[in-house]
């Protein structure tokens, strides 16, 4: 079998040929936490494979707690580049199987020691079905959820599956409880009998009925919500045969968010938020301070440990005032208020203020492609909360508001705990937390939003997990809470102290609900926009979606004091900061009184800047909480003399957008430089406002106006021909800048035909997209014009933060026989025309003019001129008294929609700065590249000779001799034989990565690595499926610049070091081979692999001396 490496983290090895003549076994240097164990595991798998060689003498040379190196003695006859590819593959295989990634919780299931568990769940229906139509009912099951019959690492020659069904006979409970013991020992996740149903006949007289029916189910295939969901696909099958399969889950779904749960695990403040959580967590539970009043009942004698409880159930009035006017009045979940609640009931049942307690909640709610999912997604995560007990119920509650909402930290259902614990790449930090006890309570969350439809609550797990588990539950509007204990003498606890602690909660619920609340804060509607961000399922956290940044470097002292104080002086002056979406229902805002900035301080390594940004992106925001900015204050690792600090402003475009974010930077400065205090009160007026009026207006003359332009079918949108797929996947950014002299010549030349450089812009979009299209004569083109919607009739608007910023279509004719100032003049008077309208949504125009649905313009291609205020402009003098100088900021765009977008804005120098922003599985970067060429030429050329009478065909005839750019068809690299260039070296003797695709990949899987990788070496690609004599003869007739190394994911690695060895037979200096593991996720794993290959750097000197070989 494939062992699992706890903690299940990327591992990426370095394979060293040694010195000449190579004869001896080559190192394998890895990278990564190592289970000794588990490499043990492998090895000898390894050798068993080999029957006829003799075993694999190595030993392990440890550098550091994720750092050693394996050294072999050479069994007689094994090549010596044959140990080292081999092991380099098996150690840097995936765990999961591909398609279905282990989550946290699966994988701490899986490296308990001992056999992997299982849950049984008995169903009593009414007639027991006829054994052939249960099995047909549970085939259904297994063929609609995937997880159900997945195999886990499964060696080879593994068997198939077992029959789903076990019939058998039995004699009294101990029969019973055996035959279940003996079924669930059948299941085995390698071979995919994840689960089995058991038809037991009682043939005895003690048995009370003679038939029942079990669900035996593998541990890893189920949770609390699953068994909902798994006994209701069941039931749906039984009383439907022969009726489709309930719909799947989404297949992308688990992928996506165990993607998100491994680059979480190496955000720092999420793994700070845990680990400080760990240290508050006393070593053992606290225990009650109500005396024992009753003897503690003796264990049973059945496998199941018995389970006593007690509940009550709150009236609809107070479960309204629980559930929803305080979840309004704090901005929290009902999750978050029952949370505090439960705490507070804790605090007073074991008479302390600070408590600790877990909580099992489930992400499968706020996230549909996981809706559906059965298996194991999340565990309990711990809670440490401290209260002061000088206030009342919700004084309490309301001072826990900031714990509370970060409680869960930074993912759904509080995924992060155990994302660091099994993925951190700190030690320390993995150490740290799976030493953490679990608590003697737990609140289980996962019973409020039920997945099915109406019905009775989730099941309860089939074996606890805690002492004491409570259990909320709304049903026809009336809270009910179950809280349940384990009766184990060991525990010392009794039904009279559950009954006290239940009685506890069930006051402080029913305080909260009696104490005249706060008024709630007024909602107020969100413009179509924000609705439309907000309601998408993309503007969730871990997607990037619609989140943008700012970057900018801070020269001179920094007060982090000051700094703070200043952020938090704009949060109170400025609303929009404050402004958050009501947690469920209609989408209205609501302005929230005191708000405290979001500002983390991290460091980073040169070549990590782009995944600090795509880390930080997918991070995203939780919307109906305030605050939509936070801050990272950046320094380089490690720290040089006199290094800036690089500073990244991120935000959500629901509520803010690029000018909003640059008006807030002055007002941060503004604050500075007065010692953290903004002059002046709140703004007004601001995003309430202008909601209001926004609402108002008569929307029946911009109705006239796009109904009356509509773009005539087959207008070209694309500055190119036919589309197809990359192979890859993200956004990709290319940048071009016009000097300011230039600059300054195209202002002057647009200004003489009455128009402006934006509509110089689009006018050069248009002509690319004519050109590209292979017209001839006059047709028509169209495209997307992104207005800063501050141009409209309301006071205030353009110095407002808030999300002004609008798409909007845009169409023309592009005539070759007409003048260039005519056609920028058509521009003009049609940006004209919209400029009283900027607020209209972009769905009703897409109503109006009859394309439908946003989908249709979501294809087209946009262009943004966009110039934001300075935020230092006038205030440098100021600044460099304090010995500051600030840079003008970069704007880093949010994931894009369209296909490609053109963005420009004038740098502080006066240039004019053009970003070419796209989809990189339509586009790749050498077309967006000489798209923005073409764009800076013509831009050049009509600014420097176009005249009245320049028609737009001369101007055409400047790009007759150039290439249309073309979406990429198969892969965006230049051939050369067997070789692909991905990028071109930097320098000379730069050196060369050749990239090797592993079995059944395509030559595309290293496309994101050209924009990820930072260092300087060419990047070759080998063709798939090219041999080790043909890779080195195209090697060789490539020829080579500096020194050659060869890498790729995990599987390359035999060929890799096949290909060294036989470059070290010609004479050769044989390269290194650097291998990293295979994520599921595209992106992570390009980052994993271009980590590994900065990180191998030159051949380190080796001290320890092998006894096998001498060395």
């Amino acid at each position: 079998m494939n062992p699992h490496r706890f903690p299940h983290l990327p591992i990426s090895v370095v394979v060293d040929p040694g010195h000449p003549p190579y004869l001896a076994p080559w190192d394998v240097e890895l990278h990564g936490p190592l289970d000794t164990a588990a490499l043990e595991q492998v090895l000898r798998e390894l050798t068993a494979e080999d029957e006829d060689r003799p075993t694999w003498r190595h030993r392990l040379l440890r550098h550091g707690p994720d750092h050693h190196t394996l050294r072999f003695s050479e069994p007689q006859g094994a090549p010596a580049a044959l140990i080292a590819g081999r092991v380099a593959d098996r150690l840097t295989r995936p765990a999961p199987v591909a398609g279905h990634p282990l989550t946290p919780a699966q994988c701490a299931a899986l490296a308990r020691p001992g056999r992997p568990g299982y849950e049984v769940l008995l169903i009593e229906p009414a007639v027991i079905p006829d054994p052939g139509a249960l099995r047909e009912a549970l085939l259904t099951l297994v063929t609609a959820h995937p997880q159900l019959r997945s195999r886990h690492a499964a060696p080879e020659g593994t068997t198939s599956r077992r029959d789903v069904l076990v019939e058998a006979e039995f004699t009294g409970e101990t029969g019973f409880t055996a035959l279940l013991e003996s079924v669930g020992r059948t299941l085995d996740a390698h071979t995919g009998t994840r689960i089995r149903a058991l038809l037991a006949r009682d043939r005895g007289t003690d048995g009370p009925r003679p038939d029942r029916l079990a669900v035996i189910v593998d541990e890893l295939a189920l949770d609390t919500p699953s068994r909902h969901l798994l006994l209701a696909d069941l039931t749906t099958a039984l009383t439907t045969p022969g009726g489709p399969a309930a719909p799947p889950p989404h297949p992308a779904g688990l992928a996506d968010w165990v993607a998100e749960l491994r680059a979480l695990a190496r955000d720092t403040a999420e793994a700070r938020h845990w680990t400080l959580v760990a240290a508050h967590r006393p070593p053992t539970p606290a225990p009650p301070a109500a005396p024992r009043s009753e003897p503690v009942p003796a264990p049973h004698g059945t496998a199941r440990r018995a389970r006593c409880g007690t509940e009550f159930v709150l009236a609809q009035e107070p479960t309204e005032r629980i559930v929803h006017c305080l979840t309004r009045q704090l901005a929290l979940t009902t999750g978050q208020i029952l949370t505090g609640a439960f705490a507070l009931a804790l605090a007073r049942w074991q008479t302390t203020s600070t408590v600790g307690f877990d909580v099992h909640d489930d992400p499968r709610a706020d996230r549909p492609n996981l809706r559906r999912y059965i298996g194991r997604l999340t565990e309990p995560y711990p809670v440490q909360l401290t209260l002061d007990p000088g206030l009342d119920p919700l004084g309490q509650l309301t001072a826990l508001t900031e714990s509370l909402a970060a409680s869960a930290g930074r993912a759904d259902a509080g995924a992060g705990f155990g994302a660091c614990r099994e993925w951190s790449p700190d030690p320390a930090t993995r150490r740290a937390l799976r030493d953490v006890p679990p608590a003697q309570t737990c609140l289980l969350l996962t019973g409020l939003t039920d997945l099915t439809g109406p019905g009775g609550p989730p099941p309860g797990p089939a074996q606890p997990t805690h002492p004491i588990d409570v259990r909320p539950h709304i049903r026809d509007g009336r809270l009910s809470i179950t809280v349940h204990r384990t009766a184990d003498p060991a525990d010392h606890i009794t039904d009279t102290s559950v009954r006290t602690l239940a009685g506890h909660l069930r006051d402080v619920l029913k305080e909260l609900a009696d104490t005249p609340a706060a008024p709630i804060l007024p909602a107020f509607r969100a413009t179509p926009q924000q609705t439309a961000l907000y309601t998408g399922g993309d503007a969730r956290p871990g997607t990037g979606r619609h989140v943008e940044q700012l970057v900018w470097v801070w020269h001179g002292p920094l007060d982090t004091t000051r700094f703070t104080a200043s952020w938090q002086s704009v949060q109170d002056c400025e609303t929009v900061l404050r402004t958050a979406f009501t947690a469920d229902g209609e989408p209205l805002l609501v302005v929230h009184e005191k708000v405290t900035p979001d500002i983390t301080r991290q460091t980073f390594h040169d070549g990590d800047w782009s995944t600090l940004l795509e880390r930080d992106r997918l991070r995203g925001f939780r919307l109906h909480r305030p605050g939509a900015l936070r801050v990272t204050l950046l320094e380089r690792e490690p720290a040089r003399p006199q290094d800036p600090t690089w500073i990244l402003v991120t935000y959500h475009r629901a509520l803010l957008d690029t000018r909003s974010a640059n008006i807030l930077l002055r007002e941060f400065y503004r604050a500075y430089l007065a010692d953290g205090t903004l002059p002046g009160g709140e703004r007004r007026p601001d995003l309430r406002d202008y909601t209001t009026w926004a609402a108002a207006q008569d929307a029946e003359p911009a109705r006239d106006l796009w109904s009356g332009t509509v773009p005539p079918p087959g207008a070209a949108s694309w500055p190119g021909r036919s589309p197809g797929a990359t192979g890859l996947s993200g956004t990709g950014h290319a940048r071009l800048r016009l000097d300011p002299a230039e600059t300054t010549r195209l202002a002057h030349w647009t200004a003489t035909w009455g128009t402006t450089e934006s509509s110089a812009l689009q006018a050069v979009w248009a002509l690319l997209i004519h050109w590209g299209s292979g017209a001839a004569e006059a047709a028509p083109v169209r495209f997307t014009v992104t207005v800063s919607g501050r141009g409209v009739l309301f006071d205030g608007a353009a110095l407002m933060p808030g999300p002004l910023r609008n798409p909007l279509p845009m169409h023309v004719e592009v005539d070759p026989a007409d003048t260039v100032p005519n056609l920028l003049r058509q521009l003009r008077d049609r940006a004209l025309d919209m400029a009283a309208y900027e607020w209209v949504p972009e769905d009703w125009i897409h109503a109006w003019d009859g394309r439908g649905s946003r989908s249709t313009g979501s294809m087209d291609t946009v262009v943004v001129f966009e110039d934001s205020p300075h935020p230092v402009d006038g205030l440098e003098a100021e600044l460099a008294a304090h010995g500051i100088k600030a840079e003008f900021p970069v704007t880093v765009p949010a994931r894009c929609a369209p296909p490609v977008g053109l963005l420009a804005h004038h740098d502080s120098a006066g240039g004019l700065i053009l970003t070419g922003v796209y989809d990189r599985a339509l586009f790749d970067a050498d077309t967006v590249a000489q798209l923005l060429a073409q764009s800076v030429m013509l831009l050049r050329t009509i600014s420097a000779s176009a005249d009245e009478d320049t028609t737009v065909g001369e101007v055409l005839e400047l790009l007759g001799d150039r290439a249309v750019p073309r979406p990429a068809q198969d892969s965006p690299a230049r051939r050369e034989g067997l070789l692909l260039t991905l990028r071109a070296a930097r320098h000379n003797r730069a050196g060369t990565i050749c990239l090797i695709p592993p079995p059944d990949a395509p030559t595309t899987c290293y496309g994101p690595l050209s924009d990820l990788y930072s260092g300087p070496q060419e990047l070759l690609v080998l063709d798939a499926g090219a041999g080790a004599d043909d890779a080195r003869d195209a090697l060789a007739a490539h020829g080579a610049d500096g020194p050659l190394l060869l890498g790729g994911f995990s599987g390359a690695g035999a060929l890799a070091c096949d290909l060294a060895r036989r470059i070290a037979e010609d004479g050769g200096r044989p390269p290194r081979v650097v291998l990293a593991d295979t994520a599921s996720d595209e992106q992570e794993r390009a980052r994993d692999l271009a980590r590994a290959l900065r990180d191998a750097g030159p051949p380190a000197p080796f001290t320890p001396t092998d006894p096998f070989t001498g060395r």
